[in-house]
C-alpha cells in the first residue's frame, strides 16, 4: 500500500515538473532544440521532459540546468536528490549572479547574449559546476553583457586568478611582488590600453 502511495505522489510530481518545463517554454516563446542546447540534451530529450506520459528525469546535473536557465531551484522538481557532495559558490560566481540581477535581466537572457554553443558552458558555471573563466577575452564577453567597468572586469579576473593560482599549489604570500608585478602590468593593459 505505501509503495503504491509513493508512485503516485512521483506520477503527480512528474506530471508537475513537465507542466513546469512546458509553461517556461511557452512564457518564454523559447524553442525547445534552442533549450536543448541550453541544458546539453537532445531535442527529443525535451519533448520527453515535456510529455507527461514519460517519466521526468532524475539526473541531478539535468535538472541542476533546467533550474538554472529557469531560475528556479532544482528543489522545485520532486524529482531532485540533492546531492551528498556541497557545492561551494565562489566569490566571483555570487558578483556573476548580481550582476545579472542588476542589469534587470532573467537568467535567460543572459544565456541569450551569447552564441549558442557557449550557453551551455554558461549554465554550468552559473550552477556552480564549473569556475567562471581564466581567459580574459572569454571573460570580457561576459563582462560586455553585463556591462561591467573596465575595473570590475579586472577585480572578477584577478580574483578568479588567484583562485587558481592558489588550486595549482601556488604561494600567494611567499611570491608577493611577482603577483603583484603581473597585477600591476595586467590592470595597466587592460584599463588603460583596452
Amino acid at each position: 500500500m505505501k509503495n503504491n502511495f509513493k508512485k503516485d505522489e512521483l506520477k503527480k510530481g512528474e506530471n508537475k515538473s513537465s507542466k513546469m518545463v512546458l509553461e517556461f517554454l511557452e512564457k518564454n516563446n523559447l524553442h525547445k532544440k534552442e533549450f536543448a542546447q541550453m541544458i546539453g540534451v537532445t531535442l527529443s530529450y525535451v519533448y520527453n521532459l515535456i510529455d507527461e506520459n514519460v517519466p521526468f528525469s532524475t539526473r541531478s546535473i539535468t535538472l541542476e540546468r533546467i533550474a538554472t536557465v529557469m531560475d528556479i531551484n532544482p528543489e522545485d522538481f520532486i524529482e531532485y536528490q540533492i546531492p551528498q557532495d556541497v557545492v561551494s559558490y565562489s566569490e566571483n560566481l555570487l558578483m556573476l549572479k548580481d550582476l545579472i540581477k542588476l542589469n534587470k535581466l532573467s537568467t535567460l537572457q543572459f544565456l541569450q547574449m551569447f552564441e549558442r554553443k557557449k550557453r551551455l558552458e554558461l549554465v554550468d558555471i552559473l550552477r556552480g559546476a564549473k569556475p567562471i573563466q581564466i581567459d580574459f577575452n572569454e571573460l570580457k564577453n561576459i563582462g560586455d553583457a553585463l556591462n561591467m567597468s573596465k575595473k570590475d572586469l579586472f577585480e572578477m579576473w584577478k580574483k578568479r586568478m588567484i583562485e587558481y593560482l592558489k588550486n595549482g599549489g601556488f604561494n600567494i604570500e611567499k611570491n608577493q611582488k611577482l603577483i603583484m608585478a603581473m597585477f600591476d602590468c595586467a590592470y595597466d593593459e587592460i584599463c588603460n590600453n583596452m
